[in-house]
């Protein structure tokens, strides 16, 4: 065993002839331990709350999504079209146009999304688990009548319903385009759509959405019947997914886009890290408060060891090998510390995944989910082990610079 260690090792359990050492020590180590603990903690209740949302947002957003780098819209061919649906880790393709509308019902009106979907949308996503009410329809062939998936927002902004005995449509208004050899005085085309059902994602970004039929759009916005402004691709796992976009990006080239759904919603993922990190900084400087307690009880280590400091200087320590002790020492009391506090965290978020102790309401379902979520990652606990190790360390920097500067009172003349 290394000199060093072997004593920072006995020097941290043997007897003090003051016990006040033994005291701030310990009360170092359960500081550092409830720091790290708490700090776990949070984090992994952050990354529950990403994931509970990364889970509602899959069933709206698709795995990768293929967009034009300039313009709005484009046309795929079917040679390209074709390459995409061979690649194995390709489960399904959707061709969507999306667009920005004026939605009228019962004389109210809003701005909302349009968006057109084909006859593969639900394989690409699962969308028709996000539905409250009614059921999932786009198009009813038999009546010749387009339907429509309308978001909660809108319902609740509108009134709209999908059960009104009257049978109201949601008229839809989009704006005239030049060069579209489109006749009329009126500035907008109307249209109608009835609706089939309400759906929710529990956040406003994408509960403000009208699904319809792709050709209703199309021919809404006086597109022609292959200009779509998305291709939408599930992936058949997530482990090969950077994989499977570099094949797609090289299928379609540098015109256009491939984002997988982290890329789709970068703004918002970003925010939500910011956050974690944000509580991760404000815990690592409770914890650096914390270690003024190491330093206090490392330091009347160094004056209660005088007398060995000197005795290892007459026989020929070097101060690197009496810094190194003392350093170690903080070393090795964080790395006590932050092996409770994580002990403590993985078994209190375990307990929390298992039995729901900490809830978020009394069962009155107005939140998407009953309990704090938790999720663990190893990523995670390496950050807080090593940002806890180098506090330590530098707490134990000045009382190791201490014992480096004590003289052995003896004469060599």
């Amino acid at each position: 065993m290394n000199l060093a260690v072997l004593f920072a090792w006995r020097y941290i359990f043997s007897k003090k002839s003051t016990n006040a050492i033994n005291i701030i020590a310990m009360v170092s180590v359960a500081g550092i331990a409830l720091g790290s603990m708490a700090l776990l903690i949070i984090m992994s209740v952050f990354n529950g709350f990403e994931d509970v949302l990364r889970d509602l947002i899959s069933k709206f957003k698709p795995d990768i999504q293929i967009t034009i780098a300039e313009g709005k819209t484009f046309s795929i061919d079917s040679s390209r079209y074709q390459r995409l649906q061979q690649l194995p880790q390709v489960v399904g393709i959707s061709r969507t146009l999306e667009e920005v509308a004026l939605f009228s019902y019962d004389g109210v009106q809003i701005l909302a999304r349009l968006k057109g979907v084909d006859e593969k949308f639900t394989q690409v996503v699962d969308f028709d688990t996000l539905i409250t009410n009614g059921e999932y329809k786009t198009y009813d062939a038999e009546k010749e009548a387009n339907f429509a998936v309308v978001g909660v927002t809108l319902e609740t902004t509108l009134g709209v319903s999908p059960f009104r005995a009257d049978n109201r449509p949601l008229i839809t208004y989009m704006p005239k385009r030049e060069g579209k050899n489109l006749s009329g005085t009126k500035p907008f085309r109307q249209r109608n759509l009835y609706p089939a059902a309400i759906y929710t994602v529990k956040q406003a970004d994408y509960d403000n959405f009208v699904i319809t039929n792709l050709a209703f759009v199309q021919e809404l916005l006086a597109y022609e019947n292959d200009e779509i402004s998305a291709v939408e691709i599930k992936a058949k796992s997530a482990e090969d997914l950077a994989q499977l976009k570099r094949e797609i990006q090289t299928i379609m080239g540098n015109d256009f886009l491939v984002k997988d759904r982290y890329e789709q919603d970068e703004a918002f993922f970003k925010v939500t890290n910011l956050e974690k990190w944000v509580g991760f900084i404000i815990f690592s400087f409770t914890l650096l408060l914390v270690a003024f307690n190491m330093v206090g009880a490392l330091w009347m280590l160094v004056l209660e060891k005088k007398k060995d400091i000197t005795i290892l200087k007459a026989l020929g320590a070097d101060n690197r090998l009496l810094r190194n002790i003392f350093l170690l020492e903080g070393a090795l009391l964080s790395t006590l510390g932050v092996f409770i506090g994580a002990t403590l965290a993985v078994a209190i978020c375990i307990l929390q995944q298992q039995f729901n102790l900490v809830r978020l309401d009394n069962g009155s379902g107005a939140f998407i989910i009953d309990a704090y979520p938790v999720s663990m990652r190893i990523s995670d606990f390496v950050v807080v082990i090593f940002t806890v190790l180098i506090i330590g360390t530098l707490a134990a920097w000045l009382p190791a610079m201490r014992a480096t500067r004590i003289e052995t009172g003896i004469n060599n003349d």
